[in-house]
């Protein structure tokens, strides 16, 4: 059954296993969520969120018709999801966020702008794409602004590696896409340099552009991007079809 009050802790790591996994799609943040995405989780909840549960999901049953569907990883609190998706009515948009005041944030936009084409996962991604997503289910990928983990020493932590990639590669359909975006440059060339060898994935950039793509139409640059960019911070979109 879905949960529809946030709980209580949903970044709590589970307890040590055999098979301990190093790289997950999130860190433990802290945040309060906010009267209104509660009353958002209580009203919308039981509509757009889903069960983790390990078996394929069953995407026209679960959103009641058969159109492409775009995964998001890490969505913070929603204000692009939430701009594409109303972009993008004729897409189906799965999204993982394991954050509460992000999950209630999003669930808030929806109701807001009356959105129907977004589902949400409270729950790891990198669990979800390993036991609910087929091969060859996705039309695209989106990772925007992945936790840059700027130490060098704890480079090791971040998502954007070769084992998830070559997972994420296999679960987008061939003419599918792959986008990621960071504001971090010394991020921006590992992940280039993680797609790049990546055999099912091919470089949708101009070959004079060092690898890096212009700006999809589709992402809006948010509140934090705006901010980086007036004090002159760069940002790094890498855009790659799965072929």
């Amino acid at each position: 059954m879905t949960e529809t009050t946030p709980p209580s802790d949903p970044a709590a790591p589970a307890p040590d296993t055999a098979h301990h996994r190093t790289i997950r799609s999130f860190v433990r943040r802290t945040g309060r969520t906010t009267l209104g995405q509660a009353k958002a989780f209580e009203d919308v909840g039981p509509t757009y969120l889903l069960p983790y549960t390990p078996g394929a999901i069953d995407f026209a049953a679960t959103y009641g018709r058969s159109a492409p569907v775009i995964l998001e990883i890490g969505f913070g609190m929603g204000e692009a999801t939430a701009h594409i998706a109303a972009l993008m009515p004729e897409k189906n948009f799965l999204c993982c966020e394991v954050h509460t005041p992000g999950v209630g944030a999003l669930l808030k936009r929806i109701a807001e702008q009356n959105l129907s084409n977004i589902r949400i996962l409270q729950h790891d991604a990198v669990e979800v794409l390993e036991h609910m997503l087929p091969l060859h289910s996705l039309d695209g990928v989106h990772i925007f602004f992945p936790d840059p983990w700027h130490k060098k020493k704890h480079n090791k932590r971040r998502l954007i590696q070769p084992p998830l990639i070559a997972q994420l590669a296999t679960r987008i359909k061939p003419g599918g896409y792959l986008h990621c975006a960071t504001d971090w440059q010394p991020y921006a060339e590992q992940i280039l340099e993680v797609l790049s060898a990546q055999p099912l994935l091919k470089n949708t950039a101009d070959v004079s552009s060092d690898g890096y793509a212009a700006k999809p139409h589709y992402r809006p640059l948010t509140k934090f991007e705006n901010r980086g960019i007036k004090l002159g911070h760069g940002v790094w979109d890498l855009v790659f079809e799965r072929v």
